[in-house]
């Protein structure tokens, strides 16, 4: 008996135009980066094991629909949906503008607005490889004695952890250490970005220790951090993005503002 197909599905297909990589490898790559078998997947997607199989080894070709409901089950970021549809013979879905595109201004508005509302709290913008596109004022704090060279591409992540960057004034590094490398590890793996894998070899390379005890009576990791006066600040870091967003650029943008801890670094940034 034929096995039934279901909304979106397609025909076999005995011919198929070769991409590189194929649209199959590169789906079946992103069901095991989250551990699902093609079962768990086309339960998830409401569409047959047999379907999914078909798509992965080529037999299929997939409709757009069914490549967007297909990432949208792995979670698959945004832009790799793109190349996943590219893969697929289909057209991308998301734009990318420039920040300083006009279309891009109530972002560009929503952005300033965040930056000053933190201010005099450091705040900092960062894109998907945690490249500093925009900070305010108290971000000036973070920045000082930092090596120029290291301020030519200023990386947020690359500033902590450098020896020429914060490292040498942050009094628990080997705990912040810890936790900006398992939150960058979470992020390489959930986004298969070769860039951020790069920057985790990069960073884990950095000396500092890695300490992963744990203080159940605390609440999240602090940043604590000498000026260079030698004064100690406190902070918890929070961070904001664009739930909604479907530009490239707007949708890989953070926005991370560090919190006074504690009354003296409050005071130590004017605050009563």
């Amino acid at each position: 008996m034929a096995t039934p197909r279901r909304v979106g599905e397609t025909e076999p297909v005995t011919t198929a135009h070769v991409q590189s990589p194929p649209f199959g490898t590169m789906m079946r790559e992103w069901r095991q980066r989250r551990r699902l078998s093609q079962l768990d997947l086309a339960i998830e997607a409401d569409v047959s094991a047999r379907h999914v199989s078909f798509i992965e080894t080529g037999r299929s070709a997939p409709s757009r629909a069914m490549v967007l409901r297909l990432a949208e089950v792995l979670d698959v970021p945004l832009r790799e949906q793109n190349q996943l549809l590219m893969a697929a013979g289909l057209a991308p879905v998301y734009s990318e503008r420039s920040l300083h595109d006009p279309d891009m201004t109530a972002v560009r508005d929503g952005v300033e607005r965040v930056l000053r509302a933190y201010d005099p709290f450091p705040c900092v913008v960062v894109d998907r490889g945690w490249q500093i596109v925009h900070a305010n004022a108290g971000a000036g704090l973070l920045l000082e004695g930092v090596a120029p060279s290291l301020l030519e591409r200023p990386n947020a992540l690359r500033i902590s952890l450098h020896p020429d960057g914060l490292a040498p004034r942050i009094r628990n590094l080997a705990q912040w250490r810890h936790h900006v490398i398992e939150r960058l590890r979470r992020e390489a793996a959930v986004s298969g970005s070769a860039d951020l894998s790069g920057l985790l070899s990069e960073i884990e390379s950095f000396p500092g220790g890695f300490d992963d005890t744990r203080d159940l009576g605390g609440v999240a990791v602090p940043l604590e951090l000498f000026t260079p006066a030698g004064q100690l600040l406190t902070f918890l870091s929070t961070v904001t993005t664009f739930g909604t967003a479907l530009d490239l650029t707007a949708a890989e943008l953070s926005i991370e503002a560090f919190l006074p801890a504690d009354d003296a670094t409050a005071a130590a940034l004017g605050v009563k």
